[in-house]
């Protein structure tokens, strides 16, 4: 152990963890390209390559004092000097073994301080791996069979120059991006004195011409006084002047002459007016170049390879399928493209979602496939590819099921989606659209990995946050498609400034489908609702103060005989919003209204305009819901906006079976807190008699009870016609893969395992059922 300074250790460990992250990155993509590779050359130098890795990262952990970590590539060490010897053979036993110790190595690295659970852990790991290191674990496996896998096949890395490159830490760079973000203000600031001074400069210009149309006019009041000059009158017998008249025309002689200097003066004036008006021209085109220059460079600091985004999804789809049965191979493409890092960070969660989607609901196990003459092993890629300059397109398709409409239409029933409100039919297209709703699940039971509707509704937001757009293709039987179009990176904030309700407000350029002036009379009522046509369609109309709460301008009152509209669209969703006036579009940027008022509804943040007025700028997701409060929007919307039930009065009602007295009574009181009326069974035998003398709305059991566990009880439940449609969660221990689709051929609607038990988990299930 090396004796070093605290001070000295924490710089130290920041150097250690990014180096690590690339050691791990590495060797499990390394693990992952040894399960597909065939040929023995290409494993020799795959595993001479995670063997370099993992004594790297020895030697590094040891700098700074992580022993754990080093105990473990040691073990690592070992086994891969094992495999070059060629004194231990590749299977599926050892792969899993290798994939786990990477994952703990993960673990270890994120976790501030080891703690007594990860050092006996970590010992129990590295028995194992000296043990396969010897064959001795390794020929006790051989005799199992092995499980599905998921393989990621990664295209091959071509070697090339390195490029110069230094570590920035990623706060530093976001710090520098939003200073030169803040240079938009100065820059505004500049544009608006230019057109200041412009405006200045042409107004004088009136004033000058005013003054010289009037030039004529003075010359011949000039002449016109000019014979008096000469007059004279005799007064008291002598030639002379009257003294009141030479006065006057000597001012007027001033006065001449002031406005014949007048013209050089305003003259001057101009030239000087002309000359500064150039100048801040000269000026904001400078500042706006640097300016653009500058946050076009700091953006292309911020690209990153999409590959650097990929490397957790393999394992993850490996891990997933073996825990699913499934036979999955994941097929990566195009990962060099750059994005924003930022853009990045945003779409890991969504992918994981696609991916989980993926296995889970469109890739059928290898019996099923074989029947439906596939192949075994079912095909999961996941291609980028660049669009145009300033887009790419993610694709992220499967050789699945594909997407049964039928199920969806009768899980958005369900949740009364609006296309069931309004009692149309939903077509193929329209089932499609209806999966990115919050709580639409085909999933015929709800566990740890799906269920609950959420996961393509978090993507859609991810991406229409983004500024990107996504959309579906499916065919029965053949498979399932995700095309996401996503910008390459964050582009500057463009906003539609608007009047209305007597305040300014910005609106987001990339959410403004069109702008436009509606004739009154082109207003239609239909079913009480405000409506215009737009390209052959009627599109619902709101005016955008009503829905701010504002009070309605004259100007926009019944006796306007016409109005500006701005139709504001988001993933689908179509609706025009009446407003005063349109000002115009400009660069803005966008200032956080800080934590106290971080969700005020439909204010996404705060703008400073080059007059320095602050102006609030529109959320336009929330806007549009906001609108839903104030018409019923017919079939012309989107389908994933849903209608809100009415709530029941009375307290629904829940039978709990459970023999254990202590988990009884914990489930008891979670769900009488939660203002749940709850009864209580002892087993199987005696939930199924409760229910047969009382009415329930939910069932919350285990599965392990004596006389009838909670399979047998589910699939009584079910075979009774009074009660088959009766939620029944499950709450058990079990938590392998068997057990869980034992509870969906059951009828389970839930399944709950107690070692990830959280009481907002079971609420939430509950909340969703009822």
């Amino acid at each position: 152990m090396v004796n070093i300074s605290d001070e000295l250790l924490k710089k130290l460990m920041v150097v250690f963890r990014s180096e690590a992250d690339e050691h791990l990155r590495a060797m499990s993509s390394g693990l992952l390209a040894l399960e597909k590779a065939q040929a023995p050359d290409q494993r020799v130098d795959i595993v001479e390559a995670i063997f370099r890795d993992a004594h790297s990262l020895k030697g590094a952990a040891r700098a700074v004092n992580l022993t754990l970590i080093e105990s473990v590539c040691q073990s690592l060490e070992s086994v891969f000097a094992a495999l070059k010897r060629e004194r231990l053979d590749l299977s599926p036993f050892l792969f899993d073994l290798l994939h786990e110790a990477i994952a703990v190595l993960g673990r270890l690295l994120a976790a501030e301080a080891p703690g007594g659970h990860q050092q006996s852990s970590v010992s129990a790991l590295t028995r194992r791996l000296d043990e396969a290191s010897k064959g001795v674990a390794v020929a006790l496996a051989a005799l199992a069979e092995p499980a599905a896998s998921g393989v990621a096949h990664m295209p091959p890395v071509t070697p090339g120059l390195v490029p110069e490159t230094v570590r920035v830490s990623t706060t530093k760079l976001d710090a520098v991006m939003r200073q030169a973000e803040e240079l938009l203000v100065p820059r505004l600031a500049a544009t608006q004195r230019a057109s200041e001074l412009r405006a200045t400069t042409a107004a004088l210009a009136v004033w000058k011409k005013r003054r010289l149309d009037i030039q004529p006019a003075l010359r011949t009041v000039e002449r016109a006084l000019s014979p008096a000059k000469q007059e004279t009158r005799r007064i008291d017998g002598h030639d002379g002047t009257v003294n009141g008249s030479t006065a006057g025309r000597r001012e007027l002689a001033t006065l001449f002459e002031y406005l014949d200097a007048e013209q050089l003066h305003m003259k001057v004036l101009e030239e000087r007016l002309v000359s500064m008006s150039h100048s801040a021209e000269h000026d904001r085109r400078v500042l706006a170049g640097m300016t653009e220059g500058l946050l076009h460079d700091v953006k292309e600091m911020q690209l990153l390879p999409f590959a650097s985004l990929l490397e957790i999804l393999p394992r993850y789809a490996r891990e997933l399928a073996r825990e699913q049965g499934k036979d999955v191979e994941l097929v990566i493409q195009g990962g060099e493209i750059e994005i924003d890092r930022r853009i990045l960070e945003a779409m890991k969660d969504p992918l994981i979602h696609l991916l989980r989607n993926s296995i889970d609901h469109g890739i059928e196990k290898p019996a099923v496939r074989e029947t439906r003459h596939k192949p075994p092993r079912g095909t999961i890629t996941l291609a980028i590819s660049q669009k145009d300059s300033g887009n790419a397109e993610v694709l992220v398709a499967d050789d699945g099921a594909g997407i049964d409409a039928a199920l969806v239409n009768a899980a958005a029933d369900r949740l009364g989606s609006s296309s069931a409100v309004n009692g149309r039919r939903t077509g193929e297209h329209d089932a499609l659209a209806l999966i990115f709703a919050s709580g639409v699940s085909t999933s015929p039971i709800i566990t740890d990995v799906s269920g609950r509707g959420l996961g393509l509704a978090i993507v859609r937001e991810k991406v229409d946050g983004l500024g990107g757009s996504i959309k579906v293709e499916s065919q029965r039987g053949v498979g399932t498609a995700f095309r996401i179009i996503l910008p390459l990176m964050l582009a500057n904030f463009r906003g539609v400034i608007v009047h209305a309700g007597g305040q300014l407000f910005v609106i987001p350029a990339a959410n403004v489908e069109r702008v436009m002036s509606v004739a009154r009379k082109d207003v239609r009522t239909v079913e009480n609702r405000e409506t215009i046509s737009l390209d052959g369609q009627a599109v619902a109309m709101v005016r955008l103060g009503d829905v701010l709460a504002l009070p309605r301008s004259r100007e926009v009152g019944p006796q306007a005989e016409a109005m500006e509209v701005a139709v504001l669209g988001q993933g689908g969703v179509r609706i025009a919003f009446g407003i005063e006036k349109i000002l115009g579009e400009q660069e803005v940027l966008v200032k956080s209204l800080g934590p106290q008022l971080v969700r005020v509804r439909n204010i996404a943040g705060a703008s400073v305009l080059g007059t320095g007025q602050v102006v609030p700028v529109l959320n336009v997701s929330d806007l549009l819901k906001s609108a839903v409060r104030h018409v019923v929007l017919p079939a012309l919307l989107d389908d994933h906006l849903t209608v809100v039930k009415p709530g029941r009065v009375d307290k629904p009602s829940i039978l709990v079976v459970e023999d254990s007295i202590t988990s009884r009574s914990l489930l008891t009181g979670i769900l009488e807190s939660a203002g749940y009326r709850v009864t209580a069974a002892v087993d199987g035998i005696d939930g199924y008699t409760t229910l047969k003398t009382g009415a329930f709305d939910l069932v919350v059991s285990d599965v392990e009870m004596p006389r009838m566990d909670g399979f047998d009880f589910t699939a009584k439940v079910r075979a009774d016609k009074k009660l088959a449609q009766l939620p029944v969660v499950l709450v058990t221990a079990l938590e392998s893969r068997e057990h869980r689709e034992r509870g969906i051929d059951a009828g389970a609607n839930a399944y709950i395992v107690k070692s990830s038990f959280d009481q907002s988990n079971l609420l939430e299930v509950i909340r969703r059922l009822l």
